[in-house]
């Protein structure tokens, strides 16, 4: 009687915000393609997950986490090929990975390291500008083919509804695993070729194993979390003024925010306080500085950014 071995992975998602653009940490692994930082835990060694995950990382990156929270757990048979260096002891073996995202403000490089902005792997989610062009003419065309050529009428309106879910009216930025798997299931990204075996290419940049998954469960971790913790302050310099902190809200849900919307609902929040200090910009005014009013932990149980009025001018 065969047995499966079951080991467990580690993946870390770190994230920055670099001149308004969301970027997460990639290594170099003999060529293929991009991938999170990961390594096998090993219970002989690692006091527990998140010092095993702080190990590998630092190995492969040189770089010390700092905000570090566990996203999910992915154990989904297949997961990554047989000649893994996760998979050296069995041939029969299944890895169950622990996914963490991670949080900095300070974007330095390693040795086979490379901070790229995460909309590199998912184009369709950056809405910044206007609504990405790929959307109506290669995705939408795409599903409603994928509903087409659903085997039964009960299977079509299931797949017609998540399309409307994920890509009708009423974006919903948060929504980014969601659609990232229904582009998997109907054959729009490189993955699906990649772990089917088929002939063709998909959109965005592919990662390795389930890296771009792990990703996106990350990226709409984080949007979600804008919302009712600030959590963007870990990604903020100390002193900064109050359009660097709506371009970095921006930059990580996608949207463009109304600049006066904003910064009132900045100040309802108590989020801020002046520092008395100026910026002395190459151009232009000087803007007051602010800096995150940690006291606003005390005070209520949800502290964030809710993202009411989106869409809108923004300067």
């Amino acid at each position: 009687m065969s047995t499966t071995v079951v080991s467990i992975g580690l993946s870390a998602a770190i994230v920055a915000v670099e001149s308004e653009q969301p970027v997460v940490l990639v290594v170099a692994h003999d060529g293929t393609d991009d991938a999170l930082p990961f390594g096998p835990f090993d219970p002989a060694h690692h006091r527990t997950l998140e010092s095993g995950l702080r190990k590998w990382v630092g190995e492969q990156t040189r770089f010390d986490l700092g905000y570090t929270e566990q996203l999910y757990t992915f154990g989904d048979k297949g997961r990554h090929l047989p000649s893994s260096g996760l998979q050296k002891e069995a041939k029969a073996s299944r890895v169950v990975s622990v996914g963490y995202l991670a949080l900095t403000r300070r974007v330095k490089e390693a040795p086979e390291t490379q901070w790229r902005g995460w909309y590199h792997y998912f184009p369709w989610e950056d809405w910044r500008d206007a609504k990405p062009a790929m959307i109506d003419s290669v995705i939408l065309p795409a599903l409603k083919k994928f509903v087409k050529d659903a085997p039964n009428a009960e299977t079509a309106e299931a797949r017609r509804e998540r399309v409307n879910v994920c890509f009708g009216e009423g974006w919903d930025e948060e929504r980014v695993l969601e659609r990232y798997e229904l582009l998997y299931e109907a054959g729009l990204v490189e993955e699906f070729y990649r772990d089917s075996g088929k002939s063709g290419t998909g959109l965005g940049t592919a990662m390795l194993f389930d890296h771009r998954r792990i990703l996106a469960t990350a990226i709409a971790r984080l949007r979600g979390k804008l919302k009712y913790r600030p959590v963007v302050f870990e990604l903020m310099a100390p002193d900064f003024t109050l359009l660097e902190l709506q371009r970095a809200v921006e930059a990580l849900a996608g949207l463009r925010l109304h600049k006066q919307n904003f910064r009132r609902l900045v100040a309802e929040q108590g989020l801020v306080e002046g520092t008395g200090k100026f910026s002395v910009p190459a151009r232009g005014r000087p803007a007051e500085l602010f800096r995150f009013r940690r006291g606003v932990l005390r005070e209520r149980p949800a502290p964030g950014l809710r993202l009411g009025s989106r869409r809108g001018k923004s300067s």
